[in-house]
């Protein structure tokens, strides 16, 4: 089925002077302008393109991918503000509109907010909404676990730390203190749930949990070794921001990576940093 706002693999039916026809289904014939038009794509290729609505109200495609789609969020910058709401840039044509009900708070020309995109019910266009309680939730309905990978998107700060939507669907918390570099508000990172409080709230890390997250750090520092032909003047005793800067980890799992690699014998530890031992060849 084709959905709006969203990529669709389609196929090409027809060839005009101006464009591509696309079969949509339901939709009927969708327009894929000239310009967006594939070198070498006749009809019978498929084609994944977006479906979206022109400044005309007509469904077209496109070869382009935005910013945002359909039940995504983003952080966008508003283009301009008009007497039916706040255009933002989501790398379209036709800028997306945030009504001035679906706004919190007043939006400003110039700036960025953290918006959901979603289809109107009642003109069947897309639009978008910064009421992003209106699309989130705890974890009421056990929808995760705690040690599960997912997908993290910064929508702000707070207090403790940073607010975090979980899988496009849920929010959570990653504290302050379980990241070694600050983090911009739109910016898209794996994660895993840490916990999942009594009141359904939810608590994030960015590292898996015991002896997993030590071996993830360890195999890094072994990368960065090799790479580094053998030998980092970094050791335990240097600055927390020295060791950051070099392997993206904290100074505390730093310690435990290189602590586990020098009990397994595969680096020396010195003064003035840390290396590889060189392995014995296997026997035939």
């Amino acid at each position: 089925m084709v959905e709006i706002g969203k990529l669709n693999k389609l196929k090409v039916v027809k060839e005009v002077d101006f464009g591509l026809y696309l079969d949509g289904g339901r939709l009927g014939e969708i327009l894929l302008p000239i310009r967006y038009v594939p070198k070498g794509c006749v009809p019978g290729d498929e084609i994944e393109v977006f479906i979206y609505r022109d400044s005309e109200d007509r469904i077209i495609a496109t070869t382009e991918t935005p910013y945002v789609m359909v039940g995504e969020f983003a952080a966008l910058k508003v283009v301009s503000v008009t007497p039916i709401g706040a255009f933002l840039d989501w790398g379209l044509p036709k800028d997306l509109l945030v009504p001035f009900p679906e706004q919190k708070p007043r939006m400003e020309p110039d700036k960025r907010y953290v918006v959901r995109a979603y289809i109107d019910e009642n003109s069947d266009r897309i639009v978008a909404s910064a009421r992003l309680d209106d699309f989130l939730y705890d974890n009421s309905e056990g929808d995760f676990d705690a040690g599960e990978e997912v997908d993290l998107f910064v929508a702000n700060k707070s207090d403790l730390g940073y607010k975090i939507i979980i899988n496009n669907s849920h929010w959570g918390l990653l504290h302050y203190h379980e990241v070694v570099r600050p983090l911009k508000r739109g910016e898209r990172l794996k994660g895993f749930i840490k916990q999942i409080r009594e009141d359904g709230k939810i608590d994030l890390t960015l590292h898996k949990r015991g002896r997993d997250k030590t071996d993830d750090a360890a195999e890094l520092v072994m990368k960065v070794l090799r790479r580094q032909g053998g030998f980092i003047p970094v050791s335990d005793k240097s600055p927390p921001d020295v060791i950051t800067a070099q392997f993206g980890l904290s100074k505390a799992m730093y310690k435990k990576a290189v602590g586990m690699l020098y009990k397994r014998r595969i680096i020396e530890l010195g003064d003035e940093g840390i290396r590889l031992i060189e392995q014995p060849p296997r026997p035939d």
